[in-house]
């Protein structure tokens, strides 16, 4: 079979797994429920690895949210060797499973060959930006919880300190900052170098707005919790602000293109 027949299987086991984990794993033990977890995560990781060895290479809005995900699950299995208290949520599994079934069903558009090596480390920084900004959007969300089920006396949420969940989403911001600034520098690199660096190369377009304008929300973010002390709803809203332009920057677009108007 070709490499496309085996990466198509391996994802649709992967969803199956993903599903089937946070459907019924709640009654599985520590040690199978790990395993069992690790292994819907690999068939995840070489259906994504496959995707990248296909000829022609498509991308679209399917596979940016199914390699987001996965980004964020190896996040999380990071952080789980740390902090072994962290548990895993149902939510992310489903999310999961349903960002490779998507896509499975709208792999999105064939990639333009490229003769520079700029062009895939651009899109592999984007999406790292992309998966650990997702990352901490969903810590924020942990944080978000946690202060709620305190003012309301009720008991810690997840077993980790409020403290520390904050603390771990803003490192999570920090590298997705980087990142982002690394993607934007490459596509600036990159339309120079293919405009043979005519004004024109730079396109003022919604992506590149909405890109710069998530990148300057968490930079500020950043120089706010530095020199400011942010915290809180405060710290939370910029991040939040800025990740959803971040998504509307180009998974958002391509929703609307493959999804909705399917060209």
């Amino acid at each position: 079979m070709s490499i496309a027949v085996w990466s198509s299987l391996a994802a649709w086991l992967g969803a199956a797994v993903y599903a089937g984990l946070a459907l019924g794993g709640q009654g599985l033990g520590r040690v199978p429920r790990l395993i069992v977890w690790v292994s819907a995560w690999w068939l995840h990781g070489l259906a994504l690895a496959g995707s990248l060895f296909a000829h022609p290479i498509y991308f679209g809005f399917g596979p940016a949210l199914s390699a987001t995900a996965w980004l964020v699950l190896c996040v999380y299995a990071i952080e789980s060797r740390a902090l072994p208290q962290l548990q895993s949520h149902r939510a992310t599994l489903v999310l999961a499973s349903l960002a490779i079934v998507l896509a499975q069903w709208s792999p999105g558009h064939p990639l333009p060959p490229t003769t520079s090596f700029l062009q895939p480390l651009h899109w592999l920084l984007g999406i790292a930006s992309y998966g650990l900004f997702a990352a901490a959007v969903l810590h924020g969300l942990l944080t978000s919880a946690a202060e709620r089920r305190i003012r309301m006396a009720l008991e810690p949420y997840s077993g980790l300190p409020v403290l520390t969940l904050e603390r771990l989403t803003f490192h999570l911001v920090t590298a997705g900052c980087g990142a982002l600034t690394l993607t934007l520098l490459l596509a600036l690199v990159s339309a120079l170098e293919s405009g043979h660096h005519s004004e024109a190369a730079w396109r003022w377009d919604h992506k590149t707005v909405l890109s710069l304008l998530s990148w300057m929300m968490f930079v500020v973010l950043l120089i706010g919790r530095h020199f400011a002390g942010w915290r809180g709803p405060k710290a939370l809203r910029f991040l939040y602000l800025g990740a959803t332009c971040l998504f509307l920057a180009y998974i958002g677009s391509h929703f609307v293109k493959d999804i909705i108007l399917q060209r």
